[in-house]
């Protein structure tokens, strides 16, 4: 069994920056990814990126390429979010997950989420 714990969301401006942070417990060897969602009222949950367990490789979604940074911490076993030049459609919330297999894109392929940690950015 897996737990994770998100926190860091808040409200900001067109323009601003958040951190994102999930702490991971468990049984963590199972999970080889580690990646954040984001779900708007009315969309699917997507993709925004995702990072190999040992932190080498990462998969960023074009949306937030070149905006948003995953990194891992693995002394701390944290998966940190960094946002930079929020836009008014990142506003969501946000959840860190787990899955067995490096890269895995789809929610269904996630068996362990987080509750969520909302992220608002006003124009």
């Amino acid at each position: 069994q897996v737990h994770l714990v998100e926190s860091g969301g808040g409200s900001v401006p067109a323009g601003g920056s958040l951190r994102l942070f999930c702490v991971a417990s468990g049984d963590l060897s199972g999970s080889n990814c580690f990646g954040w969602f984001r779900q708007a009222p009315g969309n699917e949950r997507e993709l925004v990126a995702s990072i190999y367990k040992s932190g080498g490789a990462t998969y960023h979604a074009d949306s937030v390429k070149g905006r948003f940074t995953i990194s891992r911490d693995n002394a701390k076993n944290a998966i940190n979010l960094q946002m930079n030049n929020l836009k008014p459609e990142d506003t969501a919330m946000y959840y860190c997950a787990a899955a067995p297999s490096f890269p895995s894109y789809a929610p269904e392929h996630y068996n362990y989420w987080g509750q969520g940690t909302q992220v608002s950015v006003s124009s």
